[in-house]
């Protein structure tokens, strides 16, 4: 499957048998932080945690936020079977009915995940910020948590805005409440400190079905809530921290990045054809400011915009980086400084940061040289290109599967492309895309148009329309 392997061979299943219990170190540098009121906030059925979040301290001057990533590496020693195999997928593939995990599910979704009333050993990212939401300081240093409350993005979002109460795990905990409410003031801070940088808000088309008894009942579009917004501004945080921090030790590292838009002028011209003026010369800022007048003046079509601009823009990359050199930086999310390492249950480049955190806190030499930094970085930026196409190819059988039934039927949508290949359609509900196959001339990006069903194929994940009458040209 596109040079991944989603079985475990039988050295891994040998070496998880051996296994029986959570990493547990007597090292006097580990700090113990149990008591605080860690909480994780992740997917309804996440349970390969990762990252815990909590306020420390915090003065009406000040926020002490602190951010625990799980130690996979007290677990997952480095080239050991379950090491090897998990560096060949470099990263967990997400489908809506089956998750391929990276790690075994004994360890990511068990010992080596940050459940809730477990003890666990975790890296430490320790940032003081101002009350304006600027980073003064940050420290990193190995420690063992608990996780307190296991919340959900969503229910967590509609509490945060007013919709819904705190939900139990939420409620066990007399510190939570206001313990969210600081957060989440902090991330809307950093939130902001950010897109006055720069940094670009898209609404990618992100569909996600959902199944009752192996059948999917249903297809939806994921919101990027609140509480979305909370995980990710203290994940971007951190992935900074981590990046500083191994530069300042003066050793190579691992980087994540997105760099100057090469296709910047047909950016430009995007934006002309929207009556926006972008400057010649990449410009984050200036291209925030019109994505946020097309998101306000156009939601319906803004998804379709906001893919255009990302295939525009170009994929990120892992690439090695010398502590000396000028970083390349992130041009989507307005940062100079970034990594992956909050998330070392379920891609590899985060077992890696966090090996090198490692080697430095114990005053040893990097684990890996720079040669075999290179390789790897190119290894998984080549795997994630492939296990992001097969989760691509998946949610279209998803889409086709659901719709089977419905040949025949009539849906409204827009036209969301159109290239030598073809025309496509994103219907609104289900939010699901297929393909024009007829008296397809003549219609452009962003039209609203009234489709027939008329095929799926499920294996292919093909779906195709017709244009419903007296529609053309509206």
């Amino acid at each position: 499957m596109r040079g991944l392997e989603p079985e475990f061979p039988a050295a891994v299943i040998d070496q998880l048998n051996e296994i029986d219990g959570p990493a547990q170190e007597q090292d006097p540098a580990i700090v113990d932080l149990r008591n605080l009121p860690w909480c994780s906030i992740d997917n309804d059925d996440s349970r390969d945690l990762d990252q815990l979040t909590v306020l420390k301290g915090s003065s009406g001057t000040s926020y002490q936020l602190l951010v625990a990533i799980a130690d996979v590496d007290a677990l997952v020693k480095k080239d050991t079977p379950i090491d090897e195999h998990a560096f060949i997928n470099t990263r967990s593939v997400y489908t809506s009915a089956r998750i391929f995990p990276m790690l075994p599910l004994k360890l990511s979704t068990n010992l080596s995940s940050l459940n809730p009333g477990e003890d666990r050993l975790a890296i430490v990212c320790e940032m003081h910020f101002t009350k304006a939401g600027l980073l003064n300081k940050s420290s990193i240093y190995r420690a063992l948590v608990r996780n307190q409350a296991q919340l959900a993005y969503d229910a967590t979002s509609d509490w945060l805005e007013g919709h819904a109460e705190l939900s139990e795990a939420g409620k066990s905990i007399s510190e939570l409440s206001s313990q969210l409410r600081a957060q989440d003031e902090l991330a809307q801070k950093l939130r902001v400190r950010r897109h006055e940088s720069g940094s670009l808000e898209f609404d990618i088309f992100q569909p996600r079905a959902n199944f009752i008894d192996n059948e999917i009942s249903e297809i939806k579009q994921q919101p990027h809530n609140r509480a979305r917004q909370l995980i990710e501004e203290f994940m971007i945080a951190t992935n900074g921290c981590t990046s500083r921090f191994l530069a300042h030790a003066g050793i190579y590292s691992m980087r994540r990045v997105v760099r100057s838009p090469e296709r910047w002028l047909r950016i430009v011209k995007v934006a002309l054809d929207h009556g926006f003026t972008l400057p010649n010369q990449p410009d984050a800022q200036a291209l925030e400011v019109f994505l946020a007048k097309q998101h306000k003046e156009d939601p319906v079509r803004f998804p379709d915009l906001s893919l255009l601009i990302v295939k525009l823009m170009g994929s990120g990359e892992y690439i090695v980086e010398k502590p000396t050199n000028k970083p390349i930086g992130h041009f989507g999310l307005a940062v100079s400084d970034y990594m992956h390492s909050t998330a070392p249950n379920r891609r590899y480049p985060d077992i890696i940061t966090l090996r090198l955190l490692k080697s430095v806190l114990a005053g040893q030499q990097p684990p890996y040289s720079v040669d075999e930094l290179k390789a790897m970085a190119l290894h998984c930026t080549i795997q994630e290109d492939s296990t992001k196409k097969v989760e691509r190819q998946l949610r279209k059988s998803e889409a086709a599967l659901l719709l089977k039934s419905r040949i025949g039927q009539y849906f409204n949508g827009i036209v969301s492309g159109v290239n030598e290949k073809g025309t496509w359609i994103r219907l609104f509900d289900p939010p699901v895309e297929g393909r024009l196959i007829s008296d397809a001339q003549g219609y452009t990006v962003g039209h609203l148009i009234r489709v027939k069903l008329i095929s799926t194929h499920v294996e292919r994940g093909f779906i195709d329309f017709v244009a419903a009458e007296n529609t053309h040209n509206k």
